[in-house]
């Protein structure tokens, strides 16, 4: 009986389109991440190698003040939310193709935790 009804559970979940997340991300884990691996280039309030990314969410790519962007970012329209970051960190070129940025972040639940960290620092 109980086999059953988590199946309808699961049956219904799948039909409607419910998802629960994999992971739930770890903003504390995302700030020893960005630290260690995006740090060398990039702080949250200077910009370095790469802008600074404090208020980086719902900022249009390619106009942080004070940086030389790649004429690719400045004019891609891309808006960084979860989504956009995590496609960038995915895979930049494929995001926005002629940009500079060659790095990569591997795993989906590393890729969630940075992306926790900088809209915490971003106040969203």
């Amino acid at each position: 009986m109980i086999v059953k009804a988590l199946a309808s559970a699961v049956l219904a979940a799948l039909v409607l389109g419910v998802t629960v997340p994999a992971h739930a991300a770890d903003a504390a884990h995302g700030q020893e991440l960005y630290e260690s691996r995006c740090g060398g280039c990039h702080s949250l309030d200077a910009n370095r190698v790469g802008p600074a990314h404090r208020g980086v969410f719902g900022r249009k790519a390619g106009t942080a003040p004070g940086f030389s962007y790649s004429p690719a970012v400045k004019n891609s329209g891309v808006v960084w939310d979860d989504k956009t970051l995590d496609a960038w960190l995915t895979n930049p070129q494929a995001l926005i193709p002629g940009q500079r940025m060659n790095f990569r972040v591997a795993t989906a639940e590393d890729r969630a935790d940075i992306i926790a960290y900088l809209r915490q620092q971003s106040g969203r």
